[in-house]
């Protein structure tokens, strides 16, 4: 019974993130990459904290398809200074959680989480500035 009420469970959670996504302007979805990195790099954090280094590895390689095919491939590369600063900023987490791959070291995660969430923050503020239109860049 257990069972059948966690697949629930998980269903439902399913459901939740592909309307989530199926509703969001592009602006949005990548909001949505920087919640889901942050979220993996807390996975990563508590399974290093567990010695559970399987997880580690696991949320470690999603945090870097997320921000290597999502925020990074989302970049405009005509987009100037900014779009070059922030390209140059991912490759630095890049190298750091490949760091932590290796190292299992949780202050390059708290490091790297903070990052992001500043950046990720940052972006949530340009949806809400006057006159931006909630557009993604």
């Amino acid at each position: 019974m257990f069972g059948s009420a966690f697949s629930a469970a998980q269903a439902y959670s399913r459901v939740g993130v592909d309307t989530s996504v199926m509703a969001a302007n592009p602006h949005r979805l990548i909001a949505l990459l920087f919640d889901g990195a942050e979220k993996q790099l807390l996975v990563a954090d508590t399974a290093i904290a567990n010695g559970d280094l399987a997880t580690k590895g696991e949320a470690i390689t999603r945090t870097i398809r997320i921000i290597d095919e999502g925020l990074k491939a989302a970049l405009a590369p005509d987009a100037g200074e900014i779009s070059a600063n922030l390209s140059a900023l991912y490759d630095y987490i890049l190298r750091r959680l490949l760091d932590v791959s290796c190292t299992n070291d949780r202050a390059i995660v708290a490091e790297v989480r903070t990052l992001l969430h500043e950046i990720g923050s940052a972006w949530s503020e340009i949806e809400h500035a006057p006159n931006s239109g909630g557009s993604a860049a």
